[in-house]
């Protein structure tokens, strides 16, 4: 027989394949994410402070959802950021193989509910994010690209030890102009022997 619940509170129970953090969890997409994720994508405001920005039609990012998993370069999102107190998704998080020549995984992420910002909730969400890719695939590297005037972005990945590892000029065109990106990454190594500690 089936345990009911009381009525008005949220199934505390996080749903398959979630990764689960003090604050956050993280969940894949399901289909019925899609509009959300949508509206998201395309809000300028909130995807490209430091980023390029293109409008996708809804059709184009659903299927990228849900194709996702199939292709190694997909820039879609692989995770929701859901507050564990009320189940409500903030942000997103993804992770692809940028270089077809590397055995690399690099990483995403943001936080679209910009009241959820600065509480540490994206540095957990990406602390639990690069916990799965070295505990669940083989990857031997999780790296990170940011504008290298994103000191929120900057500042995150310092903070989860991420070491830098150079710089690219001029590789990002956004807001009317060139900007420069730091590359950043951490190795299994690295992450193993944060774990002894």
């Amino acid at each position: 027989m089936a345990t009911r619940r009381p009525k008005g509170r949220p199934d505390r129970s996080p749903p398959r394949g979630s990764l689960l953090g003090s604050q956050v969890l993280l969940r894949p997409p399901t289909p019925e994410d899609s509009r959300l994720l949508y509206d998201w994508l395309n809000q300028p405001e909130k995807v490209s402070p430091w980023d390029r920005f293109e409008v996708e039609s809804f059709s184009t990012t659903e299927a990228a959802i849900h194709h996702a998993s199939e292709d190694a370069a997909s820039l879609a999102p692989r995770f929701l950021v859901v507050l564990r107190k009320d189940q409500s998704p903030i942000g997103m998080v993804g992770y692809y193989h940028s270089y077809p020549a590397l055995d690399t995984t690099d990483i995403w992420y943001s936080i679209m509910v910009t009241s959820e910002r600065g509480k540490g909730r994206g540095r957990e969400a990406v602390g639990l994010l690069v916990d799965y890719l070295f505990s669940h695939t083989r990857t031997e590297r999780v790296g990170a690209t940011s504008d290298e005037e994103n000191a929120a972005s900057v500042g995150l990945l310092r903070s989860l030890r991420f070491q830098e590892e150079g710089h690219l000029r001029q590789a990002l065109f956004h807001h009317g102009r060139w900007h420069n990106v730091v590359i950043y990454g951490k190795t299994r190594r690295e992450w193993e022997g944060e774990a002894d500690h």
